[in-house]
C-alpha cells in the first residue's frame, strides 16, 4: 500500500493481539558470507535540519541486507538465484532526499497503525479519537508523519550465528492523534540460513491501538527488471476483506472461491488481475487483506509463497498475524527512479504485509488491535529465501 493510492504518486478470525515465541525459519542454507558477521555502518546523507542518516549493511547465509535509521527502511535486500547470482529484490532509492520527498513507503517500518482507518476515527473505552488524515478522508499507515518518517535508534548485534539490528522509536502521547506513549522495538535478524526475521514489540502507558508491519516492495527477478505479473503466488486464505471505494473494509469476510482473489493454489499474479471484478476495478488491481486460514497463532506459520520462475528465487512468509495485505503495485507510474537507475512502472513490484486487519478499531468482528498498559505487543514475521 502507498500514500494516496487512488491518486497519481506525487509525494510523500479470533480476537486479541498475537503473542509470539521465538522460532526459526525453514530456509535451505544458501552459499555466501560467514555467519555472524558484524553489521557495518556508513553515512547515507543528511536531512534538511542536518540530522545524519546512516545505513547498516548485514550479510549472513547468502542474504545481504541494507537498512537505514530513517524509518527502519530496507534500502536493499539481495538474494541469490538458482545459479548463485545475487540481485536486489526490494525497491528503493539511492539517496535520502527521495525517501523523504517521494517514497511510497519503500521498505519502511509502518506504525502506529499499518493500513487504513476510516475517516481517521475510532472510539476506545468510550472516548473518540481523531487521527491524522493522509489518504483522502482516511488515515493510512499512521498518518502524515508515521513511523516511516522518523529517525530510529539502531543497535547492531551478533548473537551466535545470527546477525542483526535492534531498532527503537518512542511515539509520544497524541502523536498523529493516537493515545498513549508507545515504546516500539523492532529487531531485524539474518540467520545462518539466510532467513530475514522481524520481531516487533511495543508497550504503552494508555490504552491505544497498534498494528506494526513492514512495507517491502518485492520483485524477485530484481528491482527495476519489469513486471511481477509472471510471479507465482500462493496465499493460505479462503476469505478476504472486501472494501468500499475508499479501500476501507466493509466488515464482510468474503469467500475467495470462484473469484480472482483465490490464491489457495499457486498461480501467476497476472492470470486474473484484469478479470474486471468490482473489487479489482476500484483498487486498480489487488490491494486487499486476506484473512489467513490459521488466524492468530502462538508462533509463526507458513502462510504465503512467492516464486519468480525466471530466476527460481522463492520467498516463503511465516507469521503469527491473522491477515496479509497483498498489493500489486497498482500506482507505480514511472515517475520514480530506483537504486538501479530504472523507473518503476505499474505492476513492477508487490507487497505482502503481515498484519491485523485494516480498520479493525471500527469492526468488532475483526481481531482486536487494542494494547493496554501492562501488556506487551509481540509479533514475528519470517522471510525464507531459496532458489
Amino acid at each position: 500500500m502507498e500514500l494516496n493510492r487512488r491518486t497519481v504518486i506525487a509525494g510523500a478470525a479470533a480476537a486479541g493481539l498475537a503473542a509470539t515465541t521465538l522460532g526459526t525459519g525453514n530456509a535451505q542454507a544458501a552459499t555466501g558470507s560467514a555467519s555472524g558477521r558484524k553489521p557495518v555502518k556508513e553515512p547515507f546523507g543528511k536531512l534538511a535540519d542536518g540530522t545524519k542518516i546512516y545505513r547498516w549493511s548485514l550479510e549472513n547465509g547468502g542474504t545481504r541486507l541494507k537498512v537505514l535509521n530513517w524509518g527502519g527502511v530496507v534500502q536493499s535486500l539481495e538474494i541469490p538465484d538458482r545459479h548463485g547470482h545475487h540481485a536486489n529484490v526490494s525497491l528503493g532509492f539511492d539517496n535520502i532526499d527521495d525517501y523523504v520527498a517521494k517514497t511510497p513507503y519503500f521498505g519502511a517500518l509502518i506504525g502506529r497503525y499499518g493500513n487504513r482507518i476510516a475517516k481517521g476515527q475510532f472510539t476506545l473505552d468510550g472516548k473518540s479519537y481523531q487521527l491524522s488524515v493522509n489518504d483522502g478522508v482516511n488515515s493510512l499507515h499512521g498518518g502524515k508523519q508515521g513511523f516511516d518518517k522518523h529517525v530510529w535508534d539502531v543497535e547492531p548485534f551478533t548473537k551466535g550465528s545470527d546477525v542483526g539490528l535492534h531498532l527503537h522509536y518512542t511515539s509520544v502521547d497524541g502523536e498523529m492523534g493516537y493515545p498513549g506513549t508507545l515504546k516500539a522495538k523492532v529487531t531485524y535478524t539474518l540467520t545462518k540460513h539466510g532467513d530475514w526475521r522481524i520481531d516487533y514489540e511495543a508497550t504503552t502507558d494508555k490504552a491505544t491501538v497498534v498494528n506494526l508491519t513492514s512495507h517491502v516492495y518485492w520483485n524477485l527477478a530484481g528491482e527495476g527488471s519489469g513486471t511481477i505479473e509472471d510471479h507465482e503466488l500462493r496465499i493460505a486464505a479462503a476469505r478476504y476483506t472486501p472494501t468500499d471505494s475508499g479501500l476501507i473494509p466493509t466488515g464482510e469476510l468474503g469467500k475467495v472461491g470462484g473469484t480472482p482473489f483465490d490464491f489457495r493454489h499457486a498461480k501467476p499474479i497476472g492470470r486474473d488481475i484484469r478479470a474486471g471484478h468490482e473489487q479489482q476495478v476500484q483498487a486498480k488491481g489487488y490491494d486487499h487483506n486476506w484473512a489467513l486460514d490459521k488466524g492468530i497463532t502462538a508462533k509463526p506459520e507458513h502462510v504465503a509463497t512467492l516464486r519468480d520462475p525466471r530466476s527460481g528465487r522463492t520467498l516463503k512468509i511465516a507469521t503469527d498475524q491473522p491477515g496479509l495485505q497483498f498489493y500489486s503495485g497498482n500506482f507505480l507510474d514511472g515517475t520514480l527512479t530506483g537504486t538501479g537507475g530504472r523507473t518503476y512502472r505499474q505492476g513492477d513490484a508487490l507487497c505482502l504485509e503481515t498484519q491485523h486487519f485494516p480498520d479493525s478499531p471500527n469492526h468488532a468482528n475483526f481481531p482486536s488491535t487494542v494494547l493496554r498498559p501492562g501488556q506487551t505487543y509481540r509479533t514475528t514475521t519470517i522471510h525464507t529465501f531459496s532458489a
